[in-house]
């Protein structure tokens, strides 16, 4: 799936598809790269997750932009507006868990993240995760911040689906919620705080190849454009 939507989005990046065009069938792409319809429908999703496409039923797919955008909107928020808020909020809300979680909230935690481990289902995955982070929320004993997360909950599951379906996310996000999840039990303020911080950074890292993935590579190589 991976190498047709990045054949795709480089057709379409460089014109090959211009805005207007109506890309070949499923049944044409698969033939051509020799994969399953199943496949070929996974990249077109993609596509369509980039902002790049729009699929017309009974019609086809057809290209919308000749380029993701660099700040795309997930609901009613920007990925930089949720970026910037998620680190103004859930950091310090991580340590507030840390210092005032009860047993009952720190047993929901280690249930979610078991669930998450286990989860086949992309759906139901992002689903555990929106209450993942609304759980750490209501944790920090603070109910202003957990009515934050719950405004921004819809907007978060996006940006999740988003990430899984584009950037495989999911495996790595199992780890980062289990350390995040792991500090609070100790009681260690500081490290909480520090593994939400990561878990952001890695979130605002894939969001950035994934839109811009020439410009990940050059900022991880030290190169300017």
């Amino acid at each position: 799936m991976e190498a047709v939507l990045g054949y795709l989005r480089e057709a379409i990046e460089r014109g090959e598809y211009a805005v207007g065009d109506q890309l070949p069938s499923e049944a044409a792409l698969g033939r051509q790269f020799e994969v399953s319809r199943s496949v070929v429908r996974e990249a077109l999703r993609g596509l369509q997750a980039l902002g790049l496409t729009v699929s017309r039923t009974g019609r086809g797919t057809f290209v919308t932009a000749s380029g993701p955008p660099e700040n795309p909107t997930f609901g009613d928020y920007s990925a930089r507006d949720l970026v910037e808020v998620r680190r103004h909020v859930e950091v310090p809300v991580a340590g507030y868990a840390a210092r005032r979680r009860d047993a009952d909230q720190l047993a929901r935690l280690a249930d979610l993240v078991d669930r998450m481990d286990a989860e086949t289902s992309d759906t139901a995955w992002v689903a555990l995760d929106s209450q993942f982070h609304v759980t750490i929320a209501r944790a920090s004993g603070n109910p202003v911040f957990a009515k934050v997360i719950e405004e921004i909950r819809d907007a978060l599951a996006r940006q999740s689906a988003f990430l899984n379906q584009l950037g495989g996310r999911r495996t790595q996000s199992n780890v980062e919620h289990r350390r995040i999840v792991t500090a609070i039990a100790e009681g260690e303020e500081d490290a909480a705080a520090a593994a939400m911080t990561e878990h952001l950074d890695h979130v605002e890292k894939t969001l950035t190849t994934i839109v811009r993935p020439t410009r990940a590579g050059e900022a991880e190589t030290g190169t300017t454009a």
